[in-house]
This record gives structure tokens, sequence and C-alpha cells, in this order.
């Protein structure tokens, strides 16, 4: 899909310059001990985290570069006593800070409302079930349900936004229509939906096959119709090949909902020309249909190292949390320098050096495939997505005696 190289990225970032979005780890410390916690969090916070003056350098140097979105996540970031203070020392620098607490007793009303009064836009809290029985079991944590549910009507009544994240494992891939109606009922502004990296605590054995994923992508896709709220999904690089198949077919059969055919087989789908979605997806195109507000998150062309940087509470920089490739440290040299000129993270940023099916595929510059997994499954961050099982129509699959990529397996 060469024709999308030349198309600004959303709002008219150049991600080779500046990331959509910067997630700093502000602490790892953290009371929950959930089964697939990316950061292995423990209770007692590292002595070396970032210090209040080294914090305040970073949140300078994200004013500076102007970036869109700046997260404080963890750990839990309320075991940093700090926190409203560097809240409120962001806002003095026009940086909007979303924060994403974990639900344990810290996670109080009180705590809620300082959090709205210190400047935070959105609040990011985990629901990973639509009872007690599946989410308190994910968290390790018994009335972790309860507390979360509390925390969200406590964010509402504080006016402050409310996102909810939902890490998709074979743990609950069965609950997401029940979820949706939990959300409805919550009145949320977004679900970012995860799909599991193994890394940290998580396992492989929890993860679906590429299979599955098609099927989790039928079943959001059909879920974004009816919810008054927008779906995202983080680590799921090919569900915005999913949405433009879809949603280019169904522009082709005369934008009806539900008129596209077989939702979860992509080889049931006609496939359209890299020109075809270029033209549909450039900003400034007109909406092809009623999902243009889920649709809108494909067009940014987010990825690991790509739109996207990470900064450990150490102060390590690296291209997602979820993708631990060491890329420089803010104590010894710039954020913005770390981003523009790491190895890896140009690597990331350059599609031509894909490999496998990705390397081939006519969606690889508005999907490019997880890294993060991919790098968790096979070693090699450039290498093919294992858990898609679109075939490109440049792919030819390897012989009898060579490794067959075109077989998807995480078993």
């Amino acid at each position: 899909m060469e024709a999308m190289k030349n198309i600004p990225a959303r709002g008219g970032l150049d991600y080779d310059e500046t990331p959509f979005l910067a997630i700093w780890e502000i602490t790892q410390s953290c009371d929950l001990a959930c089964k697939h916690c990316r950061a292995s969090a423990q209770p007692v916070p590292h002595p070396d985290q970032l210090t209040n003056a080294e914090a305040k350098v970073l949140i300078d140097e994200i004013s500076d570069m102007k970036i869109p979105i700046f997260v404080f996540t963890g750990g839990d970031p309320l075991k940093r006593e700090d926190i409203y203070e560097l809240v409120e020392y962001a806002a003095t620098k026009n940086v909007k800070v979303a924060v994403t607490p974990s639900a344990t007793p810290l996670l109080t009303r009180e705590a809620i409302f300082k959090m709205k009064a210190a400047g935070v836009v959105r609040l990011g809290i985990s629901l990973d079930g639509s009872c007690p029985e599946i989410h308190d079991t994910f968290r390790g944590l018994p009335g972790a349900y309860a507390r979360t549910i509390e925390a969200i009507g406590w964010a509402a009544e504080a006016g402050m936004p409310i996102q909810v994240h939902t890490t998709v494992s074979r743990h609950n891939a069965h609950d997401l229509d029940n979820l949706v109606d939990l959300f409805e009922k919550l009145n949320i502004v977004m679900w970012n939906v995860f799909f599991l990296v193994p890394v940290g605590r998580g396992q492989v054995a929890d993860l679906l096959s590429g299979e599955e994923f098609e099927e989790v992508f039928g079943k959001l896709y059909e879920l974004s119709r009816r919810a008054s709220f927008q779906i995202k999904t983080t680590e799921a690089m090919h569900y915005r090949r999913y949405l433009l198949q879809h949603n280019l077919e169904e522009r082709k059969m005369g934008g009806h909902p539900g008129g596209h055919p077989g939702a979860g087989h992509p080889g049931a789908v006609a496939m359209h020309t890299a020109e075809a979605v270029a033209h549909a997806y450039e900003p400034g195109a007109p909406t092809v249909d009623p999902l243009a507000r889920n649709v809108g998150w494909a067009t940014r062309r987010v990825n690991d190292g790509k739109g996207f940087v990470f900064i450990s509470h150490i102060g390590n920089v690296y291209p997602s949390g979820f993708l631990p490739i060491y890329a420089g440290n803010i104590r010894q040299q710039p954020l913005r320098e770390i981003y523009r000129e790491a190895p890896i993270f140009k690597a990331l940023r350059d599609t031509s050096q894909l490999t496998g099916k990705c390397g081939v595929c006519e969606f690889k510059e508005i999907c490019g495939g997880s890294r993060a997994r991919t790098y968790a499954l096979t070693g090699d961050p450039l290498a093919a997505e294992p858990c898609c099982i679109y075939q490109p129509r440049k792919w030819v699959a390897p012989g009898p005696a060579q490794k067959d990529e075109a077989i998807v397996s995480v078993e």
C-alpha cells in the first residue's frame, strides 16, 4: 500500500518526529497481582524510580514536543505520593494527562476528585469481565470488580470522562457482549480492547489463535454498530485491516450495515485495491459509514515505536510497554532524540524492513502487525505477526522444505 506512505498521520503529526501517544510508567509499585501484568508489578516502589525533579523534566519534554496524549500508568499511579503535584505541573505546561489507576483501596472518591481538580482529563480503568467471577480472578484480588464499578461511578460524579481497558484472552473472550451491555449502563466514552502480549506475567497459553483473533474482530465490529462509545484496540493492529475491508465492502454494497459477508472470515471478503483504501481513509475524506468514529482510529496508524513511546519508572525508553527493546534512558539523553534517532525506533517506522507476510502486505502502512507480540513469540520484532491469518495478494507461502509462515499457531 505504497500510496499510504505519503498521507500524513491524523492531526498532521509526523510520526518520524513526534509520537501521538506517550505513556509514562510513573511507578512500578502496585498492590494487585494481575495474571497478565506487563510489568510484573510489585508492592514496593523501585528505589531508582524517577525523582520528582526528573519527572518534571520529562513533562517539560512532553510539552516541548507537543505530544497530544500523555498517560500516567504503572504499576498503580496512586502509589506515588506526588502524583497530584505532577498532574498540576503538567497542566501548567498545557500537557493533557490521563491516569490509569488500579482498583485498590487507594482509589477512593476523594482521590478521584483530587485527580480531577489537579487537571486529569480522562480516567482509564481496567475491567476484564462483566461479573466478579471473571474480573476478580483476572486481577488476583477479591472485591476488585465491586471497587472498579464504584470508582467508575465516582468518576462520572466528578465529571471525568471514563475509558475502560479490557485485556482479551481465553479467560474472557466469551464475555464481550455482556461487557458492552454493562458499559452502556456505566456511560463510558471509550472501550480500549487490549489483545494479550505474552510478556511479564502474560502467558502464551492464554493467547488467542489467529482464527480466534478474527472471530473477536467480527464481534467487535458487530458491537461497534450499537455501542454509544468509541471502541479501539491495542496490540491488534490488524483489526484496522479488518475494519477497512468490511467498511469498503459495505460501501460497495450500498452502505447497509450488516451486509458484509462472512464476518470473521477475511477470505470471504472481496479484496480492494490499495488505492481505494488510501483514498477512502485519507484525512478529510467523506465519511463512508456510521462506524467512522471507530474507523478513525485506523487512520492514525499508530504502532509500537511509530507514533508511540513508553518511558519506564527508571527512565528507560521503549517502543511500547509490551516491547522491551531498550532504546535509551532520559537521564542520559533527551526523549526527543531517543524517539527520533534510536535504531529500534527507526527500524520499526520503516515498513520496508518488515519480513514475511507483513513485508508484502498491502495493508502494512495502516497495520504493520503487533511488533510487540511478534517479538514475544519469535524474538524478531520485524517478522510476520503470528496471530494474523490474512494472506496478502503478493504473498507466496514457503515450500515444504521451509518454515510455513502462512500457518498460524500459538499452541
